[in-house]
C-alpha cells in the first residue's frame, strides 16, 4: 500500500501494531536485519553532534497510536544516556498533515515545545479539537497563552516552512511506513509493526544504538 494514499487510521496504524507489553520471548531474541528492523541503503542525515547518537521518533499529533506511546517515549527519553540525543520529526504522508507539522515546528521556535507538545496531543484526542488547519491551530495557541499575531508569524515563517520540507526529506530517507516509528543514527528504521509491539520497537532501538557505538 502506497503510504501516502493511507486512510488517517491507517497511517499510525500500520507502524503500531501493538503498544502492550512486548512477550519475554521478543525480548530475548536477538533483533534482525529486515525482519525486526531495516537497515537503509542510503544513510540519512543526523543533526547530533559528533559522538552522539541520534534517534529519531517520527510522528503525527493526530494519530492515536503517537498519543498512546508519547508517555512511553517521555520515560525512555529520561533513561537514554548522554551519548543518545532523541528528536522528533513529525511526518506529512499527506498535505493534510503540514499545518500539524508546522505547529510543533512554531512551538519549537517559540520556546513552547517542552510546555505545549503534550497538550496538543490531549487538545486533539481528549478534547477533540479538530487542530487540522491554520485558524483552529491559531486559535489553540492563543487560548493556550501564546500571542496568536506572534505565533502566525512564526507559524508562516521561511524558518518553519524549512524545517517543514526537512522533515518530509528525512521522512522519505527512512523510508517512513506509518507512525509512531523510530530512526537511528542515520542508518536503521524500525517500528511497531517490523518489532512487534513499539516497547518491542524501543528495545530494538537499543540494540542499534549499542551498534551505532561500535561503528564510530
Amino acid at each position: 500500500m502506497n503510504r501516502r494514499e493511507f486512510s488517517a487510521g491507517a497511517a499510525c496504524a500500520v507502524a503500531a501494531a501493538g503498544l502492550g507489553l512486548a512477550p519475554l520471548a521478543w525480548a530475548q531474541q536477538k533483533p534482525e536485519d529486515g525482519a525486526d528492523y531495516k537497515t537503509l541503503d542510503k544513510r540519512a542525515s543526523t543533526e547530533a553532534p559528533t559522538g552522539k547518537v541520534e534517534v529519531v521518533e517520527f510522528f503525527w499529533y493526530a494519530c492515536p497510536h503517537c498519543n498512546a506511546f508519547e508517555p512511553q517515549l517521555e520515560a525512555w527519553q529520561k533513561r537514554l544516556p548522554a551519548d543518545v540525543v532523541l528528536r522528533r520529526v513529525p511526518v506529512a504522508f499527506r498535505d493534510s498533515f503540514v499545518p500539524q507539522q508546522r505547529l510543533f515546528y512554531t512551538l519549537e521556535a517559540m520556546s513552547k515545545l517542552d510546555q505545549l507538545h503534550r497538550k496538543v496531543f490531549h487538545a486533539i484526542h481528549v478534547e477533540r479539537q479538530p487542530l487540522d488547519k491554520e485558524g483552529p491551530i491559531l486559535d489553540w495557541a492563543a487560548k493556550n497563552g501564546l500571542d496568536k499575531a506572534k505565533f502566525q508569524e512564526t507559524y508562516n515563517s521561511f524558518g518553519v516552512s524549512t524545517k517543514a520540507r526537512k522533515a518530509a526529506q528525512l521522512q522519505d530517507a527512512y523510508k517512513v511506513e506509518g507512525v509512531p516509528a523510530l530512526g537511528v543514527a542515520g542508518r536503521w528504521y524500525t517500528d511497531g509493526s517490523m518489532a512487534g509491539s513499539m516497547p518491542r520497537a524501543v528495545q530494538v532501538a537499543e540494540f542499534l544504538i549499542a551498534e551505532a557505538r561500535k561503528a564510530r
